[in-house]
């Protein structure tokens, strides 16, 4: 019997109270001995009626005990196995050895005894090879208990494992999971859909068809967003706000915004077919954060080339359509805005530094030429931040040596770090990826950036730069840096050296006017060409030499047909091309009948396998590259990848068979 049971008659207050009876019958006894007889009589009396109820108590709380120890060990076996959870016991070679009523109902079968774990739930066993089977004690650092997740027959459980004990527990989460992937459907998603490229689809057109133009787009947008159940709302003429949840954006996704095809091939008869860029956010809890991200997510789309959607998920960025080429714009407006900031920030600055990417071509040397150009026209001291030339660019480097004053202001990297102070000015050229620049820490030391660029913007991009001149319709950086000049300065005087560096640039991007070319490409070639630009000078640049040729022609005979219209050069093991070969044998390809892309894939000095990717247009060699890493352009795009040439052939074969399966690989 409990103590506090036995203390009830015989703790210290009972014994005090039957002294004090006793004190008080010999008080009575002194006087009246009689009445003090008959008290002790009476006490006498009272402690044996006591006595025997406290003893007839102990039997029957005894007897009540025993009989409620017999009842709960009739019932514990009915009750563990009514539980509202499952419960497995299995043996250490993982076969079932005792389970409950509800473990053979969750799994539809009267007795799962001597069934194998592995076949029950392999997913759960799979996490536990590793633990041990035998019931041992567990180790501090160690968890007693793993938990997973099961689905049975549309059923969602939680497993919990008690590896120690040999036991599992599995409880019916069906709701909780139906609510948490309600809650994942239902969270917010803020997109802007916005035309652009409506100045210059219009150009021509009278008020009347333009309003007919924009009347028939925003239909087509409509009936599109009602088929997907998206709220649609009109900002501008060529602007609307998208609010959607994520079941509805998971469902675009899908479809691959069908949409950019349906409006591309819908004003396919104008001169310049109409075109969509789509930024879409999710993932965020705040409105406003959502609407921030949506507007970069168009911005990305914008700044590689339009006609496309860029969906910001989190830490996703996806990319959705891009199969068409920038659309250039006719109007020089933003080239006169830039040109002027530009200048304004030169002339505020005590040192320019004009930096490219790491083994610069044509294209950044020119560029950087023709933006010091600039900065002297200002006077204001300006040097190229350049290393050790690299085979695509020596024979231009020793024109420039021929220059002393121009040769005299290419500086080292480390020269630059040490004369650059918080009022230098930092251009970047012919990229936006800080990574990819000649020296990264120039990126992150200075307090001012300008990037000209005119490649399609990825997902890196130096975000904190002031000014921001990125064309993706332009055929080169030379391109854009010819146009800012001509209204940087009233009076521009290129010397015919500065201007044939430029024209080199144009020449060479554009596979000698061949590939990627508008008629502001044009323009600019004339305005180098009338200030002093030698043809015959590029043409001796651009020489190519035998050798190199010889090896181009070893790499082509390797070459073979994919999907028909694909060239595909795979070099054998150990056969070590610079990079700058591998990307001149793609170009090569590309001349070949029915070639309409190609891609090199060789191991390089460095031990890494490169990939170079061109196109005519008609493939976007950029999204292939970016699966497996990479980037570039529309039309020109490549990859390092670690590894063998056979592994960077099955992964790219891989992505190639994902495109074509998902939306195709040819516009």
């Amino acid at each position: 019997m409990p103590k506090f049971l036995q203390r009830r008659w015989h703790g210290y207050h009972t014994v005090w109270a039957f002294l004090l009876l006793l004190v008080l019958i010999i008080v009575v006894s002194v006087y009246n001995w009689v009445l003090g007889v008959a008290s002790l009589f009476l006490a006498g009396t009272l402690c044996f009626t006591m006595l025997q109820a406290e003893l007839s108590f102990r039997r029957n709380l005894v007897d009540y005990i025993n009989g409620l120890s017999f009842r709960i060990k009739r019932v514990e076996g009915e009750a563990v196995s009514m539980l509202p959870l499952g419960i497995i016991l299995y043996s250490e070679d993982r076969a079932v050895e005792w389970h409950n009523r509800n473990a053979g109902q969750i799994f539809s079968r009267k007795s799962l005894v001597g069934e194998g774990m592995q076949e029950l739930m392999p997913e759960v066993m799979a996490s536990l090879q590793n633990l041990p089977s035998k019931r041992e004690p567990v180790k501090e650092g160690v968890l007693k208990e793993h938990r997973h997740e099961l689905t049975v027959d549309d059923r969602y459980y939680e497993v919990v494992v008690i590896p120690s004990e040999r036991l599992l527990y599995l409880f019916d989460i069906t709701e909780l999971v139906v609510l948490r992937e309600r809650y994942e459907e239902e969270k917010l998603a803020i997109g802007i859909v916005m035309m652009d490229n409506l100045d210059e689809a219009a150009q021509g057109m009278d008020d009347q068809q333009r309003t007919s133009l924009i009347a028939k787009v925003a239909s087509e947008i409509t009936e599109w967003s009602k088929q997907f159940e998206v709220y649609l709302r009109r900002l501008s003429s060529e602007r609307y706000l998208m609010l959607l949840n994520h079941r509805s954006l998971q469902a675009l996704e899908e479809s691959r915004f069908v949409v950019l095809d349906e409006v591309r091939e819908m004003t396919a008869d104008l001169k310049v077919p109409m075109t969509l860029s789509i930024g879409l956010a999710y993932g965020s809890e705040s409105a406003s954060e959502l609407g921030a991200l949506a507007q970069s997510s168009l911005d990305m789309a914008l700044g590689r080339g339009g006609d496309q959607a860029a969906v910001k998920a989190g830490q996703r960025l996806s990319f959705y359509g891009g199969k068409s080429n920038a659309a250039e714009k006719r109007t020089r407006v933003r080239a006169r805005v830039i040109a002027h900031a530009l200048r304004d920030l030169m002339q505020e600055s005590d040192r320019v530094l004009i930096m490219g990417h790491r083994i610069p071509d044509i294209d950044a040397v020119g560029a950087a030429i023709g933006l010091l150009k600039a900065a002297q026209m200002y006077n204001v001291e300006a040097s190229i931040v350049m290393e050790t030339p690299n085979p695509s660019i020596t024979r231009m480097m020793e024109e420039i040596r021929k220059d002393e004053p121009l040769y005299k202001t290419f500086i080292t990297t480390e020269q630059a770090l040490q004369v650059m102070t918080e009022h230098t000015l930092l251009i970047v050229v012919d990229t936006h990826k800080a990574s990819m620049t000649m020296e990264p820490r120039l990126v992150q030391y200075a307090s001012r950036i300008v990037v000209v660029d005119h490649h399609r913007r990825g997902e890196e991009f130096i975000n904190d730069a002031v000014l921001v001149y990125l064309e993706p319709y332009a055929s080169s950086t030379c391109e854009l840096v010819t146009e800012l000049l001509q209204y940087i300065h009233d009076k521009i005087k290129l010397s015919p050296l500065e201007a044939t560096m430029l024209l080199a640039g144009i020449t060479v991007d554009t596979k000698h006017f061949a590939l990627h070319t508008g008629s502001r490409t044009f323009e600019a070639a004339g305005f180098l060409r009338r200030v002093g630009a030698d043809t015959i000078l590029i043409q001796r640049m651009l020489k190519e030499d035998l050798q190199e040729y010889i090896s181009k022609a070893e790499i082509i005979k390797h070459a073979r047909m994919v999907y028909d219209q694909i060239a595909l050069v795979v070099t054998q093991p150990g056969m070590k091309i610079p990079q700058l070969l591998i990307a001149q044998t793609a170009d090569t390809l590309l001349g070949m009948t029915n070639v309409v892309a190609s891609f090199v894939i060789s191991e390089r000095p460095d031990g890494l396998i490169g990939i170079s990717a061109r196109s005519l247009g008609r493939m976007n060699v950029q999204v292939v590259m970016e699966k497996l890493g990479g980037g570039g352009h529309l039309s020109n795009a490549a990859v390092q990848l670690e590894g063998t040439t056979k592994e960077a052939e099955a992964r790219l074969l891989a992505v190639l068979a994902e495109i074509e399966a998902k939306e195709g690989l040819f516009e």
